[in-house]
């Protein structure tokens, strides 16, 4: 049995201004370029794949603040929201969206291939389950260098089901490796449901079999996110090993901008963002509490509609990569 399980994580402690301020900026700004990506994806502005985070900005803004930042990050293909919560520039994002020179990548990497060394971020991995070793990696040059430091490794429900995850959790259990496998349980492995594809869909239970601690999140309430995040991160950096917290989120598109969802119903979409939009939460905390006013809240939402045009605008006068570059940053 895992050392630690539990059902899904709420909380009502009292509310921190500052911090519940900051949740709120960082969550509109990821829903914001999101948004943007999806509308000048539609204008043969971006090529290739493009997987949208719209619904689940919860999820890494709330364990973004329980780390330092000098600790890792890695992740799977829907992974702007990452970048954006690591801190990195939304120019150089939307310009790799693009694939502009200006692009975290130089315009080589696209939506699921960008990399940050100054902020720790380790990509945005195309291969379904590719992180996962990776972020085991990361974790173990951490632990070998005894530098105090632990790898936050994002992945999907979808990826859960691979096998390259279990040879993971194993050496991670065994070598005691600071690492948080972050579950984003958004419901839908592309278009098949959880419940279909998988035999435990308790996805947070799935580390029993290697005494690996396990915990089911709010993955719709930041502040639920933050707390969990809190404990399993003190775990893994006090040596005890690795810790895996299951985000029961959602995302309002499609899999990828390719993606109907006709699999699901817009009744069921509807009813989710109506009752468990992790952004409208935070806004009526805000208001409620009175951290801010309806117009001071607006006036955010001006702002950083602001940032994500100045990246759009960044992006289009960023020239296309020069054809050497095919041949630069390449192993042979």
């Amino acid at each position: 049995m895992a050392k630690a399980a539990s059902t899904t994580r709420r909380r009502k402690a009292k509310v921190d201004p500052e911090l519940t301020k900051k949740y709120f900026r960082d969550m509109l700004l990821i829903r914001r370029f999101e948004e943007k990506a999806g509308q000048i994806y539609g204008m043969g502005l971006i090529g290739g794949f493009c997987h949208l985070y719209i619904g689940q900005e919860a999820v890494v803004v709330g364990m973004q603040s329980t780390i330092n930042d000098d600790d890792a990050v890695i992740t799977s293909y829907r992974d702007h929201g990452h970048m954006l919560a690591c801190d990195m520039d939304p120019k150089g994002v939307m310009a790799e969206l693009t694939g502009r020179e200006g692009g975290y990548s130089k315009g080589k990497g696209g939506s699921m291939h960008m990399f940050s060394k100054e902020k720790n971020f380790y990509g945005g991995h195309g291969i379904v389950g590719a992180c996962v070793p990776l972020g085991t990696g990361l974790a173990f040059s951490q632990k070998y260098q005894d530098n105090g430091q632990v790898t936050l490794c994002y992945m999907g429900d979808g990826t859960v089901n691979q096998g390259q995850v279990y040879e993971s959790f194993n050496m991670a259990e065994l070598w005691d490796l600071p690492v948080v496998y972050v579950i984003e349980n958004n419901e839908y492995a592309m278009g098949t449901s959880v419940k279909r594809a998988s035999s435990q869909p308790e996805l947070y239970r799935r580390g029993e079999s290697f005494n690996v601690p396990g915990e089911q999140v709010d993955g719709m309430d930041v502040f639920a996110v933050a707390e969990a995040g809190r404990k399993a991160v003190e775990w893994a950096r006090s040596g005890k090993g690795p810790y895996i917290l299951e985000m029961k989120t959602y995302r309002y598109r499609g899999h990828s901008m390719s993606d109907p969802a006709k699999y699901r119903s817009k009744e069921e979409v509807n009813k989710k963002r109506a009752e468990s939009d992790p952004i409208e939460r935070v806004r009526e905390k805000l208001l409620n509490e009175k951290i801010y006013t309806e117009e001071e809240l607006k006036e955010i939402d001006r702002e950083v509609k602001s940032i994500v045009a100045e990246a759009v605008e960044f992006a289009q006068e960023s020239p296309e990569p020069h054809p050497d570059e095919l041949m630069t940053d390449i192993t042979a």
